[in-house]
């Protein structure tokens, strides 16, 4: 350990900030029994030792949940959350990290925006924030991903 960071501290250090998968965010929106307390831990520690980011993607999936878009805003507020759009690099290592995947027989049921994710962060350098790390341990492998 160096002199007294944390293990999330030292593993977020060459990183811009965490970008927040949208599961995390709807575990706590819907305080589901099995996640909620989970996420919420994960997101206040990332959160002390840097920026929490999103993007359209996960803010659209987000989106879903609520009635309006103001309602949606306090759940998300900006002095919270850093907005960030999704780079043109990011869309293609989606795109090519996509057709591994499916090349290596994948189903259907994961679909682009999961791979775009993935790749927002690795272009991003960030880390990433999730409880479905299997798909991006395995297709952005040096991507800091933090999952349970």
């Amino acid at each position: 350990m160096i002199s007294g960071l944390s293990g999330l501290q030292l593993r977020l250090r060459n990183c811009r900030g965490v970008l927040v998968d949208s599961n995390v965010l709807l575990d706590i929106a819907s305080n589901d029994p099995t996640w909620s307390a989970w996420s919420g831990r994960a997101l206040v520690e990332c959160a002390e030792y840097s920026e929490l980011v999103i993007n359209p993607i996960v803010y659209a999936e987000v989106s879903v949940g609520y009635s309006s878009i103001e309602a949606l805003e306090v759940f998300l507020p900006v002095s919270g959350y850093v907005r960030e759009a999704l780079p043109w690099e990011a869309a293609f290592l989606a795109a090519k990290s996509f057709l591994a995947y499916r090349k290596r027989g994948g189903p259907r049921d994961r679909l682009l925006p999961h791979f775009y994710i993935g790749a927002h962060a690795a272009i991003g350098k960030l880390a990433l924030l999730t409880r479905d790390d299997s798909l991006y341990r395995t297709y952005f492998p040096k991507l800091e991903v933090i999952a349970p």
